[in-house]
């Protein structure tokens, strides 16, 4: 298999999207020796990728939809990608708060099913029901690091103390936080130390067959000069722009459709002083949850709201704000108000278009469609979660194997990702370690730097003796040699990529700082001094 990107050579894989699940997929083909190149239009993870509710979960609700083998697969998941990654996933408890008015979303199969069998519950979501989908919850998916569901006495428990009187019972159970973006950028390191090759800010502006390979024409952002790359196969894991991609650049015509679906979300001050989530049921059968956010802050979300366009970016509109605002403040003693929003993100699920009659109700599953109908095969890639993508990674090489006889097995179950080479207990003593080797540390800054990199934190400090050594501080214990560190190894371009994926600083830092840092990144690209120049 060449590894060739120019002339007669051609790449065995040319991955379209840098995504989660481009990333993913271009990190296990790379790792099983085929030859991969990616091209991402703008940034890695620019998208959908880093606008999710952060979370690695099985996907409770799903289960009132009997997608029994979704949330198996996210389940088991949760625990490989723990060992995987401990630096950027760590184990959560989510509190479930129970009162007789919670209500199923009416097309349910659970809802219509209980309609049938027991019509005197009216719609309302019984606390036994709850109970037994928590049950196997627990046991769907074979859990053997965290802890089970208990019920909470909400008069007793810290839990309860910010929540409305009402509120007396509530089911604790757990699921995983992840740094979504982080995630993505962590797989496109490791899909590059395998030898694939990571294009940003690059366009795939057509793609054709040519005498049985497909030649692709990719146009630089930034200088607007085009190069063809062959390859012997496309993977379309374009995201909200995979139809796209299907249509108007390798001009399919195979019935596949996507659902474009909306989630928004809302960054407020911290509401609550514990460590735990918060996982709300709407009288309309709805759910959202309230998360602990960047120490200083609370998340709360998703929405579910068609989209009908992926070039139209998407916003947390006023009307979604106030949707989840008035949802929570069901919840919380002290009810919300805009004036406590301090940061709102969205971002566009591409759902396989399975016909269902709303958004909240699209599957969530992910669906794999192979054409080889122009003489060359591209794989299409619809939906997904966060949780499952090396799963769909490896039903993907699945689809791709046979076009590539000798190709590696199965490998990813095992291994950690950059700077996740450490157990997942073990954050607490790496921060030790780290402010014992540097002193002038804080512990903000120290545990920052740990849950970012990892084990390679001290890579980024480098041989610094002082918070001086490290150049200039840009706020919020950023400095010039962190952001060297993302331009060279990273592929961070521009101070959004920095503030707003690589990491969450921009809650941090003011629009000043922040131009003044995109000023700098732009002044060391010009003058080669980052990314390796």
């Amino acid at each position: 298999m060449e590894n060739g990107n120019s002339g007669d050579h051609a790449v065995d894989l040319f991955v379209i999207g840098g995504g989660i699940n481009g990333c993913g997929i271009a990190r296990d083909a790379a790792g099983r020796g085929l030859s991969v190149t990616l091209a991402e239009m703008g940034d890695l993870a620019q998208a959908t990728s880093s606008s999710s509710t952060k979370l690695f979960h099985g996907g409770l609700r799903y289960l009132e939809y009997f997608e029994f083998r979704l949330v198996r697969e996210a389940l088991t998941e949760r625990e490989v990608l723990l060992r995987a990654m401990p630096h950027i996933s760590w184990p959560m408890r989510f509190v479930l708060p129970y009162h007789r008015d919670m209500r199923f979303e009416a097309d349910t199969p659970t809802s219509r099913l209980l309609g049938v069998f027991m019509p005197w519950m009216k719609g309302r979501r019984p606390a036994w029901l709850i109970r037994l989908g928590l049950f196997l919850y627990d046991h769907l998916g074979g859990r053997k690091i965290l802890p089970g569901t208990r019920t909470v006495d909400l008069t007793r428990d810290p839990a309860g103390s910010v929540l409305k009187d009402k509120f007396h019972k509530a089911y604790e159970y757990s699921d995983c936080w992840v740094e979504d973006s982080r995630l993505v950028v962590l797989n496109a390191r490791d899909a590059e130390a395998h030898g694939a090759r990571i294009m940003t800010r690059s366009r795939v502006v057509s793609a054709v067959v040519e005498d049985g390979l497909w030649t692709v024409q990719v146009e630089d952002a930034d200088s607007g000069e085009t190069r063809a790359i062959r390859a012997k196969m496309l993977v379309n894991a374009a995201g909200p722009w995979v139809g796209k991609v299907i249509r108007d650049t390798v001009h399919l015509d195979n019935g596949a459709g996507v659902r474009l679906v909306r989630g928004s979300h809302i960054v407020t001050r911290r509401l609550f002083d514990h460590d735990k989530c918060y996982f709300f049921q709407g009288t309309d059968g709805r759910i959202i949850f309230a998360i602990p956010y960047e120490t200083d802050f609370t998340l709360i979300g998703t929405t579910d709201a068609d989209h009908d366009d992926p070039d139209r970016s998407p916003v947390c509109t006023e009307a979604e704000q106030d949707y989840l605002i008035s949802f929570a403040s069901e919840y919380f003693k002290t009810p919300l108000s805009r004036d406590d929003v301090v940061w709102t993100y969205s971002g566009v699920r591409p759902l396989y278009d399975d016909g269902a009659s709303s958004a909240t109700a699209a599957t969530r599953d992910y669906v794999l469609k192979l054409d080889e109908s122009t003489g060359a095969p591209v794989l299409n890639v619809f939906g997904g979660k966060i949780t499952t993508y090396r799963r769909l990674a490896e039903s993907a090489l699945e689809k791709i194997g046979p076009f590539f006889p000798g190709t590696g097995g199965r490998w990813t179950g095992g291994a950690a990702l950059p700077g996740g080479d450490f157990p997942v207990d073990g954050v607490d003593r790496l921060i030790a370690e780290l402010r014992a080797a540097y002193p002038f540390l804080d512990a903000f800054w120290a545990r920052r730097l740990v849950r970012a990199y990892g084990t390679e934190a001290a890579e980024v400090l480098g041989d610094a003796g002082s918070a001086a050594d490290l150049g200039r501080d840009f706020g919020a214990t950023l400095t010039e040699r962190e952001v060297r560190w993302l331009m060279d190894r990273e592929y961070a371009v521009r101070a959004e990529d920095v503030v707003w994926r690589r990491s969450k600083l921009g809650l941090r830092m003011s629009a000043e700082q922040i131009a003044a840092l995109d000023d700098w990144m732009q002044d060391a690209r010009s003058n080669g001094q980052a990314a390796g120049e």
